[in-house]
């Protein structure tokens, strides 16, 4: 229930504190007073789309604040749960709009998006205003009307995935088909390269490792003389030779010189060792270094070959293997391609039947529910002075989709006898009203909690019709809090509480204001509103056997 709005600075209104009540609140006032305002500042703190120019003229920002009194199990606390915001007996929504446009929102105290607000606004109040009836007259919004009435929440959920599961298969198994026709189409290509390349059998590294083994064997052509030279040098037959006859003849005459010899002998030995070494080294690089022609052919061959298939295929040499890979597996999925497309196909009939199924199912719901509705709007058009007019359920085939396959369309007979029809081509524009009050009556049976907000949901009608549509909305308000923006006295007059909404120029600016009405302002209120701008005494009377009654 909507406790209290509290509005500073939006259009008109410098500052504004309402606090509402359960049951029926009316609001009158000339036209032009500001009764639109309020609805304006009410959508914006809920964050509904509407004006952009909000904000009072002169004024740095506008802000509206609404607070809520929640029930234990209210929907809204599912949605501030889910948002992970606290939830108690009062929900405060607060949003500012700055001057520049900006707008920021809170809820209870937390900042909050506009699009946590639009979610709230779906448990916590409905508006219907001036043109909401067209509503009725959009064959899709008849279906959603219907399916709320059937409660089939449930049953449309089924077949939204049924749907969903059925379109998924769909896609599956085409783009199965279509692999399978490209597949078929490059089958040759498929196979002939598959077995080159398992034929060459190319390995991730190889390409590396071959071109620098060929680099080695270019250049050992160029180095071998070269290190054969210096193994001969310090070969037996040179320096090695030599340093052996130097030792020899070192030892000769070593006794001779008192020692003076020994580390010199020492040393020579130790430089045949170092030299025997290096020539066992070098002779180890010269066998590395010998291979023969063939050898280095079939390495080019090979490396050659490599590359000439990875520029074929146009990725890297060390790639072919991953790309072997991939041409393999699609080679297999030709080969099993048939296989999977009949498993595809055996799901999508699954999931068509399923589909079928869920359908049938809410077809069924609609059908039931059809009959109830009708039934029902018959019941609630009779106090609203059509118990002449019938309304219809009309469920034909439509194209299958994700809310079904069927095509909802309400439609009315105004006159017996006459046949039903389309509500825009049938119903005037009072009755289009009632049809709304009464529809909007059925649907919300058995709903709790909810604000409802009608704005000027009687025009086009008076007498007797408007106080038969003010009688419904007073008992539509015994279940729910129902405001009311009216300009018939008859509906004003059956309202639990009334306010009257006031523009009055202060100096420059045009201020609009709401007040209260206590029982003798109510009377001149609606007095004003049966006679005009001047009250008169039997203006009064009227006045109060209204309210009397």
């Amino acid at each position: 229930m909507l406790l209290s709005l509290d509005i500073r600075d939006m259009l008109i209104i410098d500052r504004l504190e309402l606090a509402f009540q359960p049951g029926l609140n009316v609001l009158t006032g000339e036209t032009g007073a500001g009764k639109s305002i309020l609805l304006d500042a009410l959508g914006f703190v809920l964050g509904w789309r509407g004006r952009a120019d909000l904000v009072r003229s002169g004024a740095s920002q506008g802000e509206v604040q609404a607070v809520f009194g929640l029930t234990p199990d209210h929907p809204a606390r599912a949605v501030l749960e889910a948002a992970g915001l606290p939830a108690g007996d009062e929900l405060i929504l607060r949003r500012i709009n700055s001057a520049d446009g900006r707008k920021t929102a809170y809820v209870n105290d937390r900042r909050a998006s506009g699009e946590l607000l639009r979610n709230l606004s779906e448990t916590l109040v409905e508006l219907h205003g001036q043109h909401d009836d067209r509503g009725l007259l959009n064959p899709r919004g008849h279906r959603a009307l219907l399916d709320d009435f059937a409660r089939a929440e449930g049953e449309v959920a089924a077949v939204r995935a049924a749907w969903r599961d059925l379109r998924t298969a769909e896609a599956d198994l085409a783009a199965s088909r279509a692999a399978l026709a490209a597949a078929e189409a490059e089958e040759d290509f498929l196979r002939h390269s598959v077995a080159e390349l398992d034929q060459l059998a190319p390995e991730a590294g190889e390409d590396g490792a071959l071109d620098q083994k060929r680099r080695l064997m270019q250049a050992a052509g160029r180095i071998r003389d070269d290190i054969a030279k210096a193994a001969t040098a310090i070969s037996a037959e040179g320096a090695e030779n030599q340093l052996g006859n130097a030792l020899r003849w070192l030892e000769g005459v070593s006794g001779q010189a008192d020692g003076q010899l020994d580390a010199v002998m020492g040393h020579l030995a130790e430089a045949m060792g170092n030299v025997a070494e290096a020539q066992q080294g070098i002779e180890r690089v010269l066998q590395a270094l010998s291979f023969d022609s063939h050898e280095m052919e079939t390495l080019e061959e090979r490396l050659f070959a490599i590359r000439a298939l990875a520029r074929k295929h146009g990725v890297q040499p060390d790639d072919l293997g991953a790309f072997a890979d991939d041409l393999r597996g699609r080679l297999a999925a030709l080969e099993r391609g048939g296989q999977e497309i009949a498993i595809q196909e055996a799901a999508v009939t699954a999931a068509r039947s399923a589909y079928d199924t869920a359908a049938a199912g809410l077809s069924a719901a609609r059908q039931a529910a059809a009959r109830s509705l009708d039934a029902a709007m018959a019941d609630e058009l009779a106090p609203l002075r059509m118990e002449r007019a019938r309304f219809e359920t009309e469920i034909s085939a439509g194209e299958p989709g994700a809310e079904g396959r069927d095509q909802v369309t309400f439609r009315v007979a105004t006159n017996p006898g006459a046949p039903a029809g389309p509500l825009n081509k049938i119903a005037s524009g009072g009755e289009l009203s009632r049809f709304l009050l009464a529809l909007k009556v059925c649907l919300t049976a058995g709903t709790t909690g909810l604000t409802m907000i009608f704005d000027e949901i009687d025009r086009g009608v008076g007498g007797a019709t408007a106080d038969a549509v003010g009688r419904r909305l007073r008992a539509l308000a015994e279940r729910s809090q129902v405001l009311v923006v009216t300009h018939s006295p008859q509906v004003a007059a059956l309202g639990g509480h009334h306010w009257r909404v006031e523009k009055s120029v202060v100096g420059e600016e045009t201020r609009s204001s709401v007040l209260p009405l206590a029982a003798p302002d109510r009377v001149d209120e609606i007095a004003r509103m049966l006679s005009g701008d001047r009250i008169t005494d039997a203006a009064r009377e009227a006045a109060r056997a209204l309210l009397a009654s």
